[in-house]
């Protein structure tokens, strides 16, 4: 794709329409096939592009991050959100809400006894369902699986209905760790649901899946995972063996800007990138093109890139393809997408959920 005959006016980033529309085939696919519920995590893309696509694809609703995004996505019509994380509901989250649970079908994460007691008292009546959050070795939120009945139980004694249990396995964003976090997120369902049915509560919905475990998700386990990045994925992705390179839709447009002995500065530094480097990533993003290269260093609006000796460098001026190490971080930087089709700039969408982060 000749990025130069694009706008002029870099860094910003570029959505391949073709890539993204395979991804989102094959994930929907995948999941219609295993008899699971596909509900993608939209706070990957923020975009209502992109969201009506999944559904249009057989996707069962939208998961989302926060109730800032749940609001975005329901004023577009998106009608079936579920807010995975465990919301504290105080001040005016309690009137936006009710105010959601009115336009749309609504799920909320709870992890704990008080954190079901403050959304009761806060949503009687509003029919606002919950999902307990289980820890399936991330060891971020969520409790431990055998005490999610505990959880449970409050809430239905608090006029809640409980749906069932979720959990994110985040430890599988490690070097050949998917397959142990897949194992990991299929037995806490298993333990967590367990504890539900102990009791009475049914738990109809099991939920985990993250992209680097989606192709492993166990299908007895779960019945809906939540993938975000798949859209588009990252170089994180591509690192961990979740994606080929050939499966990125989303590069930041960079320009070349100094060259000295084998480096080169690009114009998109952490600003436009994100910050994002896990100690087990290669370098701060990829080039698409140059796979070889390694970005070194990343300043608030210079990326640093280091080529192997004898490797011919771009020019001072060439735009080139850059994949950022976590797309999520850097959609969330942009006011928009330039999508392109068959190479050629078709069309520009808007993050319509950028900052939506309370």
């Amino acid at each position: 794709m000749p990025l130069e005959s694009l706008d002029p006016s870099t860094p910003y980033l570029v959505v391949d329409a073709d890539v993204l529309d395979r991804n989102l085939r094959r994930a929907a696919t995948t999941a219609r096939t295993r008899g699971l519920v596909l509900r993608p995590h939209a706070k990957t893309h923020k975009c209502l592009e992109i969201a009506r696509r999944q559904i249009a694809l057989g996707a069962g609703g939208l998961t989302v991050a926060t109730v800032g995004e749940a609001e975005v996505f329901a004023a577009a019509g998106f009608g079936d959100l579920f807010i995975a994380y465990p919301v504290w509901v105080s001040g005016g989250r309690v009137a936006r809400l009710r105010a959601l649970a009115e336009q749309v079908s609504l799920r909320i994460g709870v992890d704990s006894v008080e954190g079901v007691q403050a959304l009761a008292s806060a949503a009687s009546g509003a029919g606002i369902a919950v999902l307990v959050e289980v820890d399936s070795g991330h060891h971020r939120s969520g409790v431990q699986p055998e005490a999610a009945g505990e959880v449970a139980a409050a809430a239905s004694r608090a006029g809640l209905e409980v749906l069932g249990v979720f959990t994110f396995p985040g430890h599988g964003y490690q070097p050949d760790g998917r397959g142990q976090a897949a194992a990991d997120e299929a037995t806490a369902l298993d333990v967590g649901a367990r504890s539900l049915q102990r009791v009475s509560v049914d738990p109809v919905v099991r939920s985990g899946g993250s992209t680097p475990t989606a192709a492993l998700a166990d299908a007895a386990s779960l019945t809906e995972m939540r993938p975000g990045v798949y859209a588009f994925n990252d170089a994180q992705q591509a690192e961990l063996g979740s994606c080929g390179w050939s499966d990125v839709a989303l590069t930041a447009a960079a320009t070349v800007v100094s060259r000295s002995g084998q480096q080169v500065v690009v114009d998109a530094g952490s600003k436009v990138l994100g910050a994002d480097r896990p100690t087990w990533t290669t370098g701060g993003g990829r080039l698409l093109d140059h796979p070889d290269a390694r970005i070194v260093a990343l300043s608030e609006h210079h990326g640093t890139v280091v080529f192997p000796e004898g490797s011919a460098l771009p020019a001072l001026g060439e735009v080139v393809r850059v994949v950022p190490n976590h797309v999520c971080s850097a959609v969330n930087l942009a006011d928009q997408l330039v999508v392109v089709s068959a190479g050629r700039q078709v069309e520009h969408w808007a993050v319509a959920a950028r900052g939506a982060n309370t």
